[in-house]
């Protein structure tokens, strides 16, 4: 199995990548800086802007599922690499795909209109993130494709337990926090054995 992963140098991303090579999947990881990673058979590593159309479709070429871990970092490059994303994936007939979002773009429990964000669930004043997450969101849900968001609460650093709760579109009651192993653990799983297909899934011990 082909698999392309952008954000491959981030905390999920990473881990993603770790378990992709240690099942024997081949994957190719667009990034900026290569030096990042280490070499191995299975990876093919390419070096560019995922805001570049070109590169994107030569990253997408061939796979056979994409995931994305672009964070915002305080920039618009998420919401700007996703249509690329979608149109490369369109061009390549590529239907999979599993990004990770936030638990701010998941729907609030009190007032179901809502997102998590623009509710009072949320105790986040900053919210530049989840916009820019909500807007993925948004693209993605104007397509065919198989797309699955991954909306982790607070993520702190530590291994995968394979234990964990999911809802979709919600995330699960009381909920407060979910480690990065985990998230990625999932996000690999989900990816390999689709579960949720067009949703979000909230994710949370």
């Amino acid at each position: 199995m082909n698999i392309t992963i952008f954000g491959a140098t981030g905390r999920v991303g990473s881990e993603v990548l770790r378990r992709a090579l240690n099942d024997g999947l081949h994957v190719t990881a667009l990034v900026r800086t290569p030096s990042k990673l280490a070499p191995h058979q299975n990876l093919t590593i390419l070096e560019g802007d995922i805001r570049d159309a070109a590169i994107v479709n030569h990253a997408i070429e061939g796979a056979d599922a994409v995931f994305s871990a672009i964070g915002t970092d305080k920039t618009t490059t998420l919401t700007e690499a996703i249509p690329l994303i979608i149109e490369a994936m369109s061009k390549g007939n590529v239907n999979r795909i599993v990004t990770i979002g936030t638990a701010g773009i998941l729907q609030s429990r009190t007032n179901s209109e809502l997102y998590r964000f623009q509710s009072t669930e949320s105790k986040r004043r900053l919210t530049f993130a989840a916009e820019e997450h909500a807007k993925v969101y948004e693209q993605l849900m104007a397509t065919d494709l198989e797309w699955t968001i991954v909306c982790p609460t607070y993520l702190p650093d530590g291994e995968a337990t394979g234990e964990w709760r999911t809802e979709c579109n919600f995330l699960p009651l009381d909920g407060v926090e979910i480690s990065v192993g985990d998230t990625a653990f999932f996000a690999y799983k989900e990816l390999l054995d689709p579960q949720f297909i067009a949703s979000r899934v909230g994710i949370a011990y």
